[in-house]
């Protein structure tokens, strides 16, 4: 009897123990998946050492990541981000042995080998087109061309480069937006993708204006464009983010990321209102999901990426209020699992930014504010972790 109620005690604490360990407003549908350390079959397993930077280098906040049809790895990130003490060589005189900052545009191989990169600390100079005063979103598009945006104060334009960093074209003017119902001007755009099918380029703009805007990516002409659920998009100020109220009919901002999967959905993150919309290419309205509905500051959705396989199974959210990548089953919407959480080691993330994935399931992620790094997880079964 005395073991009966051993073992019966043992279980009451061990369910106790499994309830006090989840943290407050976690979906119960989302179990975190082993520790990245751990090298469990499944968990995805930090590479420390990726990537392999020239020994003065040292990136800034890491406000972009692209993977191209290579499975190379394109990062934006920025150089003037670092303070003095940081970029101690650079300094007259100078601080330090080290170091120089990172020009903005980094492109690596899978294994971290540096291929190439474009600019200086000071941005990337040249005629015809404005570098954003803070570098914001990258992506490759079907054809190699490379897209950048920014959010600062004054940044409005979108740029398209060939592969070698040579200017295409500009789509929008630094210093000049005129709302969220213009059709020639942006408002600091967050993040772009250009669908191969028709190569239209969709903009999520953004950080002032709020809305998803479709261009002509050869020639930079207007489309269309729509705002949350569809409607014809507001500049009214929606206020402060409040758990538990009714999804409001616009986007807050940042509108932070846009993805077109093959079958013709588009994901939008509508970062402060903790939702993801999906439309059909027209901009007609689907579904909504909410992520981590309680979540204040800066919101749960910030990045988004499909899974590598055919039907694209898997939807993945990079959440930097939680710290955190979530695994969300596309066809049912819903979180099945994450990794990932609050920290500065390796695995660890602080304002996980961006999340993509290569062919091989692998994943890579960027870090703003104090993370100011980019980081790869092998996986393990690559595209199982749904």
């Amino acid at each position: 009897m005395k073991t009966k109620n051993l073992i019966l005690l043992l279980m009451v604490l061990g369910m106790a123990f499994a309830a006090g360990c989840q943290a407050p407003g976690e979906r119960t549908s989302g179990a975190p998946l082993a520790d990245p350390h751990s090298g469990h079959a499944g968990a995805p397993v930090v590479d420390p050492h990726w990537p392999v930077l020239p020994e003065d280098w040292l990136m800034g906040e890491v406000s972009g990541i692209a993977v191209d049809m290579n499975d190379h790895i394109w990062l934006v990130q920025r150089p003037r981000s670092l303070n003095a003490d940081e970029a101690g060589l650079v300094q007259d005189p100078p601080l330090s042995a080290c170091c120089i900052p990172a020009p903005p545009v980094l492109k690596f191989d899978a294994d971290g080998t540096l291929l190439d990169s474009w600019g200086d600390q000071n941005g990337y100079p040249g005629e015809g087109y404005e570098w954003p005063a803070s570098e914001h979103g990258i992506f490759v598009d079907h054809l190699g061309y490379v897209w950048i945006a920014g959010n600062g104060p004054d940044d409005h334009q979108v740029l398209k480069f060939s592969g070698d960093g040579t200017f295409v074209m500009q789509i929008g003017q630094a210093g000049r937006t005129e709302g969220s119902n213009n059709t020639e001007f942006l408002g600091r755009p967050a993040d772009m993708e250009v669908d191969p099918e028709t190569n239209e380029l969709y903009i999520a703009d953004g950080y002032l204006n709020k809305r998803i805007i479709v261009f002509n990516a050869e020639t930079g002409d207007y489309l269309r464009h729509w705002g949350a659920y569809g409607n014809e998009p507001s500049d009214e100020d929606t206020g402060p983010f409040v758990p538990g109220s009714e999804p409001i009919q616009q986007f807050r901002t940042p509108v932070h990321a846009v993805r077109i999967a093959r079958d013709g959905m588009v994901y939008v993150a509508d970062r402060v209102n903790n939702r993801i919309q999906v439309f059909e290419k027209d901009g007609t309205y689907v579904s909504e999901m909410i992520v981590e509905g309680n979540s204040l500051g800066n919101g749960s959705t910030w990045d988004l990426e499909l899974s590598p396989d055919a039907g694209q199974v898997d939807l993945y959210n990079a959440d930097g209020q939680n710290q955190r990548i979530h695994i969300i089953n596309r066809a049912a919407m819903e979180v099945e699992t994450y990794f990932g959480r609050r920290g500065r080691n390796a695995g660890q993330f602080h304002w996980v930014h961006n999340v993509v994935v290569d062919s091989n399931g692998n994943f890579y992620t960027a870090e703003v504010n104090q993370g100011r790094r980019a980081q790869k997880f092998v996986v393990d079964g690559a595209g199982e972790l749904h």
